[in-house]
């Protein structure tokens, strides 16, 4: 295994579900990734990847390859091109994020990330939470849930 790729390399996958749209081309475990994420994206016109979210573990970076977008960070919307970096460290809603393709033609962006597998999501428009164990291809445990639901910690326990 090469320990790289050319970025023209990479296979893409598709999903699409509403205003959700992209290609996603993994690439940590094509070039022997061990603690780090690796990714390529591209974004339609008027479309997004994934909702607006916070992560408490995981650390992200994101480099405009092609394209502008809005990136939501915070309560905070920025303009970004070509060549613009981003960072989104780990963090309660107020290092919330996502990019949003607002221009014309596909947004393309490598993204990076640390890859522990142990994480726990807020996605503050849908008042939802995630939390997984495992990566990306081989989870082994994921639940999501609504914030506003808070159960007694022995309920149904005998």
């Amino acid at each position: 295994m090469k320990p790289f790729i050319n970025l023209d390399a990479v296979k893409m996958n598709s999903h699409e579900h509403g205003d959700f749209k992209s290609q996603f081309g993994p690439i940590s475990d094509l070039i022997g990734a061990k603690k780090l994420g690796y990714s390529l994206t591209v974004v339609p016109p008027g479309k997004k990847v994934c909702p607006y979210h916070n992560h408490h573990v995981n650390e992200e970076m994101f480099l405009i390859l092609e394209g502008q977008g809005t990136l939501r960070f915070g309560d905070k919307e920025y303009p970004v091109g070509k060549h613009d970096i981003i960072a989104c460290p780990p963090g309660g809603q107020e290092v919330a994020h996502q990019i949003i393709n607002t221009g014309n033609k596909d947004l393309k962006y490598l993204s990076l990330s640390t890859s522990i597998e142990h994480e726990i999501c807020e996605y503050p428009d849908s008042q939802k939470t995630i939390s997984f164990v495992g990566n990306f291809q081989n989870r082994k445990f994921r639940h999501v849930s609504k914030l506003d639901v808070d159960i007694d910690y022995f309920e149904d326990e005998s």
